[in-house]
């Protein structure tokens, strides 16, 4: 299949390169150019480091991959594609945006998939000309590591874009959890509440990161703390993804944490800064 990525993020440079090695050719898009120059030498980094932390992926060459992934910055090619996977930014303007975009490339048959934290898929689909081509495919970080995905059933879904996606993923060996359309579907509903009050609890002093990360891994069997977790994701798309579920439900429980928010505009990231709630 040929599969066209949208967004050379974290999530994008990792669904690229797990695509391109169960043989599926890959088209890699983003806006900015040093991203893309970057993108090669990031998954390659990627790749050793996945290979050192799973045994799965010692099979994982870097070259192989690599010739699988093609790196632009236009929509050649989009016209042949059997998916188009939209990974970028969680911001409503960039997404209407895109969406308008990928409107006028697609055909009836190409299939939309949004790898969103939070936006409603429904909403999404709004904006394509065949909506029930679009499904919500929330992959997890790190996605060659996890082996179960989110997908979310948006109003218009048809029966066959779900049947296709589950043809997909058990190609890339993962398996389907299928969700309704709710803005933060279940995944991020739960782990921005999780993150978000860990962070109240830094900001009020009653214990620091590790320690909170500690008792959630050994009292709870966690694999990650919530800290970590958010370092890993990046501090500012739990930023973004926690104001797209205020704005949505109006609760104040989706509040975000003003921690968060100071050492987003400090540019403490997590691990794509080198320094969140922990240095790396």
């Amino acid at each position: 299949m040929v599969i066209a990525v949208v967004g050379a993020g974290v999530m994008g440079l990792d669904l690229a390169a797990t695509m391109a090695f169960y043989g599926h050719d890959v088209i890699l898009k983003d806006i900015d150019s040093e991203v893309l120059e970057k993108a090669p030498r990031t998954i390659a980094k990627n790749i050793r480091n996945y290979r050192l932390v799973s045994a799965s992926l010692s099979n994982w060459d870097t070259e192989d991959i690599l010739q699988n992934i093609t790196f632009t910055d236009t929509y050649h090619g989009f016209e042949d594609a059997d998916w188009i996977i939209e990974n970028i930014i969680e911001d409503w303007g960039a997404k209407k945006t895109l969406y308008q975009e990928l409107a006028d490339i697609g055909k009836a048959n190409t299939l939309y998939a949004a790898n969103t934290s939070c936006f409603s898929i429904t909403e999404l689909s709004s904006l394509l000309n065949w909506p029930e081509n679009l499904i919500g495919i929330h992959f997890m970080n790190p996605v060659p590591i996890k082996r179960v995905v989110e997908t979310i059933r948006g109003f218009h879904t048809s029966a066959e874009t779900i049947k296709e996606t589950e043809i997909l993923l058990k190609s890339i060996s993962k398996s389907v959890i299928l969700v309704e359309d709710s803005p933060g579907f279940v995944s991020n509903r739960l782990s921005h509440l999780y993150m978000n009050e860990a962070a109240f609890l830094v900001q009020e002093n009653v214990a620091e990161p590790k320690k909170i990360d500690v008792i959630m891994k050994k009292c709870y069997n966690h694999k990650m703390g919530p800290l970590e977790t958010a370092d890993l994701i990046g501090l500012d798309t739990v930023v973004r993804s926690l104001n797209v579920l205020y704005q949505n439900y109006q609760d104040p429980k989706f509040r975000c944490c003003p921690l968060l928010k100071k050492m987003v505009a400090a540019g403490l990231l997590g691990r794509k800064s080198g320094e969140g709630f922990y240095k790396y």
